[in-house]
């Protein structure tokens, strides 16, 4: 599912940050950035959008005015610097209310909640419920992207990360977005020869470089082992040297 959307932003570097952010999610495509709330009116007035990323204070009209004004509304979150403005942003229904300077993290959060709810409306089917669409033998598997079906060779994973509703899962060639939850990953990714080391990060046992205060060497990246797995991590690894 593709989610049309907008933003709105006196800032432009502002408005920057959300279109890299955006550029990096699958399921966005951001159709139009607007300085003021003005040229924001004038362009839905011809176009339909399921989701707006709308600053709070600006000249002239400001974001609230703006939706005020707006008789058939998308699905808001609000981009502020500012916390003063949560209990109107609440009274108007907006999806969620971001405080300026925005995370990454914290940006797929609240567009994954856009997902979500726009799903629940259109009855589409939850994927990130579903096992993974086939896995024919454990050499590779198939995960769905937000355009296609992918197969991936489980010998070329390095790490699977978290990243809110979704599980970017790292090789040496590429990086492949899935909109997936643990379980499904567990079932594609198990032992001995995948380990899940924090509630983030699935790590391939034969990628590792090293490991040093609770932390995981492959290739670039440091992967920490959180106090609830390293048990189960560090007896695996136990196991392995006995091999």
């Amino acid at each position: 599912m593709k989610i049309n959307c907008i933003a709105t932003d006196d800032e432009p570097l502002a408005l920057d940050i959300i279109k890299a952010y955006c550029s990096k999610v699958p399921f966005l495509n951001l159709t139009g950035t607007f300085t003021n709330a003005i040229d924001t009116l004038a362009y839905l007035r011809n176009n339909t959008v399921d989701l707006m990323f709308l600053d709070i204070q600006m000249e002239e009209l400001t974001g609230i005015q703006l939706l005020n004004s707006l008789k058939n509304k998308p699905l808001v979150i609000f981009t502020t610097a500012y916390d003063q403005y949560a209990i109107q942003g609440f009274d108007l229904e907006v999806l969620d209310y971001m405080l300026k300077p925005i995370s990454f993290e914290r940006f797929v959060k609240g567009a994954s909640k856009a997902l979500e709810q726009l799903q629940k409306h259109a009855d589409y089917s939850q994927p990130e419920k579903q096992a993974p669409i086939a896995q024919a033998t454990s050499s590779f598997f198939f995960v769905k992207t937000e355009t296609r079906i992918e197969k991936v060779n489980a010998a070329e994973v390095l790490y699977v990360e978290g990243m809110g509703d979704y599980w970017r899962i790292v090789t040496k060639s590429r990086r492949i977005m899935t909109l997936m939850n643990a379980k499904g990953i567990e079932e594609i990714l198990h032992e001995p020869a995948f380990c899940r080391v924090h509630k983030s990060f699935f790590v391939a046992i034969d990628k590792i470089e090293f490991v040093e205060r609770k932390q995981i060497k492959i290739g670039e990246i440091l992967i920490p082992i959180s106090d609830t797995y390293q048990k189960n991590f560090f007896d695996l690894i136990e196991k392995l040297k006995m091999l």
